[in-house]
C-alpha cells in the first residue's frame, strides 16, 4: 500500500477513532485511486485526470452512489495530505458524482384503492380501520398525523381536517365525501371505547390513542382480506392520493399543500409517475408505438 494512504487510514483509527470496519472501507476506495494512477504519484494527480478516473469507474457499472462514497474517501485523503504531507493541491475539489435517481414511490392503482377501501367493515374495530384508511387515502395524511388526531381538529360539517406536520406546521386538508361518511359511523361508535376526556379520533380496545405500529398492522391486516397481493401500508395510501390527485387535475401546487412539502422538489417525484401513466398509455394506443 502506498505510504501516504497508510498514513491517513492510521490517521483515521488512532486519531479520528474510526471503527477497523470503516477504515477499511476507505482503504479499499483508496487503493481504487491507487490502481487508477498506476505510475502516477498521488501527489501529482490534478482535477482533470482523476475526472476520468470516475468516468471509468462509472463506465464500469458502478452505481452513483458508490462513486459518491470514492470520492469523498478520495477527497478527504487528500484534505489530510495537503495538512499533514505536504501535498500542494486537493484535485477533488469541484468534483461532483453522477446524481442520485431519486426512487420513484410506488402506488395503487384506482381500481386497487377501491378494492380496498370497499371492504364492508365487521365490528367496530373495523369501523374506526375503515375510517381511518379513507381519511388516509382522501386527504394524504402522514402516518404520525393520522395517530395524533384529536376531535378539535376534525371538521366534518365542512368537509376538513386540521392537521400538525413535520416541523409542527399546521396545514388544512379537505375530507372528501366517503371518508366523512366513514368517519361520522366511527364517531357515533366511538363512545363505546372512550374514556372520559380522551380527544385522540382513533382509540385502541383500551381506549388509548391508537399508535402507528398498530395502525400499520391493523392496515396489512386489512389488505390481506380485501385480497389485496401487494404490501399495503400507511405510505402508499399517501402516495396514491398525491399521484391520483395529480393525475385527474395537474395542479402541483395544490397537491404540495395537501401534502404539506416545504419544497416543491418534494411533490415533482408524482410528476414522473403521472408521465409514466400516460408513456404506458401511449405505447398501447398508438399506432406508430407498437413494438413490430
Amino acid at each position: 500500500m502506498n505510504q501516504d494512504i497508510a498514513d491517513y487510514l492510521a490517521h483515521l483509527t488512532a486519531e479520528r477513532r474510526l471503527a477497523r470496519h470503516t477504515a477499511q472501507s476507505y482503504g479499499r476506495d483508496l487503493a481504487l485511486l491507487e490502481k487508477e494512477a498506476g505510475d502516477i504519484a498521488l501527489r501529482d494527480l490534478d482535477t482533470p485526470r482523476v475526472r476520468l478516473f470516475l468516468a471509468r469507474l462509472h463506465g464500469r457499472g458502478l452505481a452513483p452512489r458508490s462513486l459518491a462514497r470514492i470520492l469523498s474517501a478520495w477527497r478527504g485523503f487528500y484534505r489530510h495530505a495537503c495538512r499533514r504531507l505536504g501535498y500542494t493541491g486537493n484535485p477533488c475539489l469541484g468534483l461532483r458524482p453522477p446524481k442520485l435517481r431519486r426512487a420513484l414511490p410506488e402506488v395503487l392503482a384506482p381500481e386497487d384503492c377501491a378494492q380496498l377501501l370497499d371492504r364492508a367493515a365487521d365490528g367496530l374495530l373495523e369501523v374506526r380501520d375503515a375510517a381511518m384508511f379513507e381519511l388516509f387515502y382522501s386527504s394524504g395524511l402522514r402516518l404520525s398525523e393520522l395517530a395524533g388526531l384529536d376531535l378539535a381538529r376534525l371538521d366534518l360539517a365542512e368537509g376538513e381536517v386540521t392537521v400538525v406536520g413535520k416541523g409542527g406546521k399546521t396545514r388544512i386538508v379537505p375530507v372528501g365525501a366517503q371518508a366523512r361518511a366513514a368517519l361520522q359511523t366511527w364517531l357515533t361508535q366511538r363512545a363505546a371505547l372512550a374514556p372520559a376526556g380522551q380527544q385522540a379520533v382513533f382509540l385502541n380496545q383500551r381506549g388509548a390513542r391508537l399508535t402507528p405500529r398498530s395502525i400499520e398492522l391493523r392496515l396489512e391486516r386489512w389488505a390481506r382480506k380485501a385480497g389485496l397481493a401487494s404490501h399495503v401500508h400507511p405510505h402508499l395510501l399517501r402516495h396514491s392520493f398525491a399521484s391520483h390527485v395529480l393525475q385527474s387535475s395537474g395542479d402541483l401546487r395544490a397537491v404540495q399543500e395537501m401534502l404539506g412539502h416545504a419544497s416543491l422538489s418534494a411533490t415533482q417525484v408524482y410528476t414522473h409517475l403521472d408521465f409514466q401513466h400516460l408513456s404506458r398509455v401511449y405505447d398501447a394506443a398508438h399506432p406508430r408505438a407498437k413494438k413490430k
